[in-house]
């Protein structure tokens, strides 16, 4: 199978790591990751992929076996259970025959595939049973993805939002409510099992995943559960050092206090003011980045004051 992802390999595993090896790897990857630690939001699909097959004992087996835990890409009677449970292999049927492309152009022709008439039903209630008549495979249906725009203060608060999605091969439009939880972050996914592309050939449905992107604010910004926000202060209060009152995000208001000689650009923190923590654990920080800005236009008396600081200074 071209091109299929190697499992073992996303979750830095051998092919004989134990469930609990699996587990452990899966645990370390998923942390270092995960979109709302900064991490590569395909790489975490990817590893939550890996980590649904390879902890699951039966779709592992098929991994293994074929390249592929999707049952409905295993062609039955392929190293699967024939008529009576026997065990029915491809040297069974074909061993001998030639290639795939000379087999398959048998069977094209009405042959059999050893030049003689041969019966699939000999292995089985439907022989190949993952064959359509046209001598296909059940595919299931590809995943469509939409992006759905929220306010700062809906992800903050959480919202539902009706959403009307085209998705391709369904006659009609798809109409969702989408439930967005309170701390979403931008690029957050809720997925709909079974709303996406329809499979072919008997194949399930793909699913329909509504990714959420935040608008931006005028005074906020979100870093994972983290809120982010500016305080400007003049020269002077940050060398003697003062306090300012800051808007928080959930309406209120808070007083912090700026240590003298604070430096722009220091960072202080509120505990607890940010934004919920979608996974649970309280509410992350407010952080409040200082800004001094350096005056323009002095008067006389300015001036003379930080002339007479810096020959003082000097």
């Amino acid at each position: 199978m071209a091109n299929k992802p190697d499992y073992y390999k996303t979750l830095g595993v051998s092919k004989n790591a134990t469930a609990e090896e699996i587990k452990k790897a899966y645990r370390k990857m998923a942390r270092e990751n995960h979109p709302d630690a900064g991490g590569d939001e395909e790489k975490f699909k990817d590893i939550n992929e890996a980590y649904e097959v390879l902890s699951d004992e039966k779709k592992r087996e098929l991994y293994d076996r074929y390249g592929t835990a999707d049952q409905n890409r295993v062609p039955y009677g392929w190293g699967g259970t024939g008529a009576g449970g026997t065990t029915v292999t491809f040297e069974d049927l074909f061993g001998g025959a030639g290639s795939w492309s000379e087999i398959l152009e048998r069977l094209r022709n009405g042959e059999g595939a050893f030049g003689t008439n041969w019966d699939f039903s000999d292995i089985g209630a439907g022989g190949f049973g993952g064959f359509g008549q046209q001598g296909m495979y059940a595919q299931k249906g590809q995943d469509t993805t939409v992006e759905m725009t929220v306010t700062f203060d809906e992800a903050f608060k959480g919202t539902t939002k009706r959403v009307t999605v085209r998705v391709p091969g369904r006659p009609e439009k798809t109409t969702l409510d989408v439930k967005v939880p309170a701390g979403a972050v931008d690029g957050g996914r809720v997925r709909f099992k079974g709303q996406g592309v329809p499979g072919k050939n008997g194949g399930a449905a793909g699913d329909l995943l509504v990714i959420t992107r935040i608008a931006k604010h005028p005074q906020f910004s979100r870093k994972g559960a983290d809120v982010l926000t500016k305080a400007q202060i003049s020269f002077a209060e940050a060398a003697l050092g003062t306090s300012v009152v800051v808007a928080a995000p959930d309406g209120s208001k808070v007083r912090v206090k700026v240590p003298a000689g604070t430096q722009p650009g220091t960072v202080l923190f509120v505990k607890g003011k940010g934004a919920p923590n979608v996974k649970g654990g309280g509410n992350g920080n407010l952080k409040i980045t200082i800004d001094v800005p350096v005056p323009t236009n002095l008067n006389d008396g300015q001036r003379k004051a930080l002339e007479d600081y810096i020959a003082a200074s000097v």
